[in-house]
């Protein structure tokens, strides 16, 4: 029953990623309103097709004329998220029956119920800022518990996988990968409130911004919360505001940045040869997600590379939360073994006496 539901969990592991994915792509092409109610579409269970059903829909809608493509984008998002749900439900009551650990079936449990709500009001509150964004960390949420939990039933179906991997941390170690940890979730609350505000192309220009954005800056601005709005469909807030939440984003590219290489140094300085593979793995991905990042200002946010740079985001995430797992791992079983006590010679039993 344990390798059953490591299964499942792997499985629900890869249909997050889809949905992940798919939600970004939803997002950029302007889609989170393609359906303008919950958990249907214009009324129907699927997207209205036959012009009668198209006819219904715009009468119930009138402000929503019906847009097939919006609204299957939108759709095939809400296919997946529910059976995402119905797994990882299918995860807890496994769980219960395999009589394991439920702490963490539970969190996920309440993470994706919580994730149906914001869904729901996403749609009901026409694209309010702070829901959306509080989705899109939802979602991430969701992909890294269930990473963990995947981690501790593979532990669990395989014994000797974490003890044959030769990784060496120490205290420092530790503390730097929660800080990166703690850094790359910031980021990631700043990448959402900046798609959630439409701000990914309010500047332009490299490394910052355009000439004069000093002056423009206005932190409390891009810290509100825009409210009293019938509507938050292409964003509320005015361009300094845009823009001071874009170079936001910028500057935690940067305090990702300099944490990440602070991380990768204290990884190869230790010499280990599991420390060297997760230092390469989180180069790697640091180093993509920065092509990316420059790729969606030189380009304009071209669509595929918009939804990539989100979706490297929570690799990088999971890369460190592995990390972590790992490190913690081997902090409660020391790398070196203990030496055996010496045994006393015969002769030295006998001086002894």
């Amino acid at each position: 029953m344990l390798r059953s539901l490591y299964k499942l969990a792997v499985v629900a592991l890869c249909v997050t990623s889809v949905v992940i994915v798919l939600g970004a792509y939803t997002r950029l092409t302007h889609a989170g309103l393609g359906c303008p109610d919950w958990p249907g579409c214009y009324g129907f269970l699927s997207v209205p097709t036959a012009e009668v059903d198209i006819t219904k829909a715009e009468l119930a809608f009138p402000e929503r004329p019906v847009e097939a493509h919006k609204a299957w984008n939108e759709m095939i998002h809400r296919y997946f998220a529910g059976s995402l749900g119905l797994l990882i439900l299918a995860i807890f009551v496994l769980s219960i029956k395999a009589k394991q650990r439920l702490l963490l079936p539970s969190i996920l449990l309440i993470t994706v119920t919580l994730q149906a709500v914001l869904g729901m009001l996403t749609v009901t509150m026409n694209l309010m800022p702070l829901i959306v964004m509080g989705h899109l960390l939802g979602g991430f949420t969701t992909f890294a518990i269930l990473f963990l939990l995947t981690i501790q039933l593979r532990r669990k179906l395989y014994p000797a996988w974490l003890e044959n991997s030769k990784f060496s941390s120490s205290s420092k170690l530790h503390l730097a990968i929660k800080s990166a940890v703690f850094v790359v979730v910031l980021q990631i609350a700043l990448g959402g409130w900046t798609a959630a505000n439409y701000s990914a192309v309010a500047c332009l220009d490299l490394p910052i911004c355009e000439d004069g954005w000093q002056q423009r800056f206005d932190l409390g601005q891009a810290l509100s919360i825009p409210t009293g709005h019938a509507n938050y469909e292409f964003g509320v807030f005015p361009y300094e505001a845009r823009m001071s939440i874009h170079i936001l984003h910028r500057f935690g590219a940067i305090a990702v940045t300099l944490m990440c290489l602070t991380l990768i140094f204290m990884l190869l300085k230790r010499d280990f040869q599991a420390n060297r593979k997760v230092a390469l793995g989180i180069s790697g991905l640091l180093l993509l997600q920065i092509l990316l990042g420059i790729s969606n200002v030189v380009f304009h946010l071209p669509l595929a590379v918009a939804v990539m740079h989100n979706f490297v985001a929570v690799c990088l995430l999971l890369s460190l939360i592995a990390t972590w797992y790992l490190s913690g791992f081997k902090l409660r079983r020391p790398t070196i073994e203990p030496q055996e006590k010496p045994v006393r010679s015969s002769q030295t039993l006998v001086e002894g006496a």
